[in-house]
């Protein structure tokens, strides 16, 4: 296991695990925290992981950034709107990309309250489970700020924009019930499970053929900025970069053969 300072990260059985580590916080998210997530994002591509599990210590998943508290001050510019600005632009950001760019399956056991770059942190998994105490908040209105983390570009295209409005302009809490109903998560399940459950789902997509599912990452978020033309090329390209790999010679061996696959990850 690596050590890092404010989150816990490991690999087991191609499974990369990510806990983000300051429950007396509720794991507020300094800008350390988005620099140990990157790091930890780009160890686990590096060292083999096919699937990374993202989740939170104790009773939250995350409460949102935490300009103020933890890790080394100097890397912070202030509460004020050019501080928010530099944090955004030289860590928040640059921790979302990584998650939106990362070529394996993402999975976001949330165990309890995301909000703030939290949320978007939660919602950034290609996989949601949330636990039956989880909720998801945009509260930025109550302080006189904008959501950001990529908020208001997620949100409309995971519910629409009549319910991101309803997010990001009341702020109000949108519990586990009702983000499975609108379409935020995947699944919602017994807090006493949640991990049982994430590691069952990451268990089965390290097992597949990960290069292909990068490949449906990509080709997924970069075709929603895309016309209909535009995604069919897009397809093709990623198709001809798959049908190369050695996991769609195994997939095609194990068809005829009437076998199931045994996906290497290459």
């Amino acid at each position: 296991m690596t050590e890092f300072q404010t989150i816990k990260f490991s690999i087991a059985d191609n499974i990369a695990t990510i806990t983000l580590n300051r429950p007396e916080r509720l794991n507020a998210a300094p800008l350390e925290m988005a620099d140990d997530i990157s790091d930890a994002l780009g160890m686990a591509v590096k060292q083999g992981a096919r699937c990374v599990i993202i989740t939170g210590e104790g009773r939250a998943f995350c409460s949102g950034a935490d300009l103020a508290g933890g890790g080394d001050s100097s890397k912070s510019r202030g509460l004020g709107g050019d501080g928010a600005k530099y944090s955004l632009n030289y860590a928040y950001n640059p921790m979302m990309r990584t998650i939106a760019e990362l070529p394996i399956p993402v999975i976001t056991a949330v165990n309890g309250p995301a909000a703030g770059v939290g949320c978007s942190i939660a919602l950034a998994g290609d996989f949601v489970l949330a636990s039956e105490s989880a909720y998801f908040l945009q509260a930025f209105v109550n302080i006189g700020l904008v959501p950001d983390g990529g908020a208001t570009w997620m949100l409309p295209r995971l519910i629409g924009k009549a319910r991101a409005m309803e997010m990001m302009m009341l702020g109000e809490k949108i519990r586990a019930d009702k983000a499975l109903d609108w379409g935020m998560v995947y699944k919602v399940v017994n807090n006493d499970v949640l991990m049982d459950e994430a590691h069952n789902l990451a268990t089965r997509l390290a097992a597949g053929p990960t290069l292909a599912l990068g490949l449906m990452r990509r080709t997924t978020a970069e075709n929603l900025d895309r016309s209909y033309a535009e995604a069919l090329d897009a397809e093709a390209n990623a198709q001809r970069i798959a049908g190369d790999s050695d996991d769609a010679k195994i997939g095609a061996i194990a068809f005829l053969k009437k076998e199931k696959a045994a996906f290497t990850g290459k």
